[in-house]
């Protein structure tokens, strides 16, 4: 039970107890609602038919937009006095990696683009310049790309056919 103060301005304050709602969790005045013991023994309050019906039927709290479960449980109705959680940063941490040191790395790093644009640039060119040489030294004694094999078509169709749904 809860004591709620109530304010009458000709008598001063008046203290009632009230309930809450099982399942709505609304304040229950005295007179209203419903009390419903449970086959365990334990007393539950229901401040209206609807909340009634919907306890019976097993009705989760949460999932009714009018309870304040599924308030809470979706941050309605809370007041901005509190701030909103910060969340940190994660810091970048350089690692070695296999291949590379990590002074090798950061000097990379350091390098202005167009200088490892350039470095890039003259790596493609021994590239090709070694291709165009392996070509000239091994292009006389190759067979012609089409006598090494001959296409055979899929074998579609036949009785068992996948998406023959039709018997």
């Amino acid at each position: 039970t809860v004591h709620t103060p109530i304010v009458n301005f000709c008598l001063g304050t008046m203290v009632i107890s009230t309930e809450l709602c099982a399942l709505s969790e609304y304040r229950i005045y005295p007179g209203n609602g419903k009390l419903m013991i449970r086959r365990d023994g334990k007393p539950v309050f229901m401040g209206s038919s609807k909340a009634f019906s919907l306890t019976i039927q097993r009705k989760k709290p949460a999932k009714l937009v009018w309870t304040q479960a599924w308030r809470r449980l979706h941050k309605k109705g809370i007041t901005e006095t509190s701030q909103k959680k910060r969340t940190r940063r994660t810091n970048k941490v350089a690692r070695a990696v296999v291949g590379a040191s990590l002074d090798d790395i950061r000097k990379k790093a350091s390098q202005k683009t167009d200088f490892r644009a350039a470095q890039r640039d003259a790596a493609l060119k021994e590239v090709k310049s070694r291709k165009t040489a392996n070509k000239g030294k091994s292009g006389k004694g190759s067979a012609p790309k089409g006598a090494s094999f001959q296409k055979v078509p899929k074998h579609m169709g036949g009785k068992n056919r996948r998406g023959n749904t039709q018997r």
